[in-house]
């Protein structure tokens, strides 16, 4: 296969502009236009829809591109374990994570990366929401729940501890919850996406869940940040993460609840890529940054 015309299709699917793509490869135009025919013809398949005023993917282009990034990443591991191609650091990095954790810990640090590697671009996708890291064609993800899909390999960087806590004005207005069994009396704070969480004492001799049976939440949503405000602004009681919320425990805007219990369900921080990809210069050392700047200990707990 034609991996000149798979590169042209790649950066022609991410420009939605073939003239811009071929000028990027040294191209003129018309030879684009031929080289993607080609492409097509090989592949059996009309991977870009053209019209005088836009380009745009097809269906059959949306499933084959991230096989396309997959046979570039390939073709560039080939060269290198040979000692040809080139040895820079460069390209673009596509990275999702989760918005909350982002925010906090890698866009502030992202400047750091960018100059010591200023051939490499970002693409970015911050979301709490779970997508399907594979048919989203990404590089590498950072995940912050347990890693079920089996397609996916990766490195943990920390344990992702999950407390219960409120703001001090949330609990002098409710009291304090003593035992499990009092959290049905209060007002309640969950992911909209999640499931109920088993708690356990540190010596594992009681337990619960949270959101307790048959209850309600006062309060569902899909943003771990405006969980972490929510709570702070004394609407309720929430789960959250350690690492979201220990500037607000430090400082006592918000409280732990029910201290003897923990979330019990093994989630960690890792970096993620599916097992088909071969890790490029580029990902092994940003894999190889947000280790050093995060992890090991966790920068929550420095």
């Amino acid at each position: 296969m034609d991996t000149d015309g798979i590169k042209l299709f790649v950066i022609a699917a991410d420009m939605l502009n073939i003239s811009a793509a071929g000028q990027q490869l040294g191209l003129a135009p018309a030879v684009a236009s031929a080289r993607l025919a080609k492409l097509e013809k090989q592949v059996g398949a009309d991977l870009l829809h053209r019209t005088t005023r836009k380009v745009s993917l097809s269906l059959e282009g949306e499933e084959f591109l991230p096989y396309a990034r997959e046979i570039l990443a390939q073709e560039d591991a080939a060269l290198a374990a040979l000692g040809q191609g080139s040895a820079e650091i460069k390209g673009t990095l596509r990275f999702a994570a989760s918005s909350t954790f982002a925010q906090l810990y890698v866009i502030p640090i992202l400047p750091i990366f960018l100059a010591r590697y200023p051939d490499v671009n970002f693409e970015l996708k911050l979301s709490d929401k779970k997508f399907n890291l594979i048919e989203g064609g990404f590089d590498l993800a950072l995940r912050n729940y347990v890693a079920e899909d089996s397609s996916l390999i990766g490195r943990k960087i920390a344990e992702d501890t999950r407390i219960l806590c409120a703001s001090p004005d949330y609990l002098k207005l409710h009291k304090m919850p003593l035992e499990p069994e009092d959290l049905e009396e209060h007002q309640l704070i969950t992911f909209s996406s999640a499931t109920p969480r088993k708690l356990t004492t540190r010596g594992g001799d009681r337990e619960c869940t949270f959101p307790p049976p048959n209850t309600h939440s006062r309060v569902t949503c899909d943003d771990g940040q405006s969980v972490r405000i929510a709570a702070k602004a004394g609407v309720g009681i929430c789960m959250s993460s350690i690492w979201t919320i220990r500037t607000e425990l430090d400082e006592g805007s918000l409280k732990r609840v029910l201290p003897d219990y923990e979330v019990d369900d093994g989630a960690a921080i890792w970096l993620v890529y599916p097992k088909s990809n071969v890790l490029t210069a580029k990902v092994r050392v940003f894999i190889d940054f947000l280790v050093e700047q995060i992890g090991s200990p966790p920068i929550w707990e420095r």
